[in-house]
């Protein structure tokens, strides 16, 4: 299985950094992991509706470029669905099972994703009504897919 994690703006705190390279570097074992960074869209601190609009369509844009036709899409939003690890697992075992080898999950910038992003998605995730930076839904995400091969496998993971 191909895992695809897309998202915008570059990484740059190096504490994330090594988060995410540690669990790449642990799933190298169960998948072919891809981390696509994608750029942001500069714009100042304070946006009309209308400029937010523009600026989650241009990082939309770049988002759905990035994507394979054939990829199984997972937006992770904050209205999508409320999965336990194990229903992340057991969603990724069905997805390798039948046949989709392609998974791309999508993180949005600051200010969220493009409702053309939302309509490509397959399935919409959300990891709480909490809201994260989105720099650190990569790590939260990376250390999640991890957990799922794990449980798939039946090999022990922490609770």
């Amino acid at each position: 299985m191909h895992i695809q994690i897309v998202s915008v703006g570059k990484l740059k705190e190096k504490y994330l950094v090594q988060g995410i390279a540690e669990y790449a570097k642990r799933l190298g074992s169960y998948i072919k992991l891809t981390l696509t960074e994608v750029p942001d869209e500069k714009a100042p601190e304070v946006l009309s509706p209308a400029e937010e609009r523009q600026v989650k369509q241009r990082e939309g844009e770049r988002i759905l470029s990035s994507i394979k036709d054939d990829a199984h899409v997972i937006a992770l939003a904050i209205g999508g669905e409320l999965w336990s690890s194990e229903d992340l697992a057991s969603h990724l075992d069905k997805l390798g099972t039948y046949g989709t080898s392609h998974v791309a999950f999508v993180i949005g910038g600051s200010l969220g994703l493009s409702d053309e992003v939302l309509g490509r998605a397959n399935k919409k995730l959300s990891f709480g009504r909490l809201t994260y930076p989105h720099q650190l839904m990569r790590l939260i995400l990376v250390e999640q897919i991890y957990r799922a091969m794990r449980i798939n496998r039946g090999e022990p993971y922490h609770k």
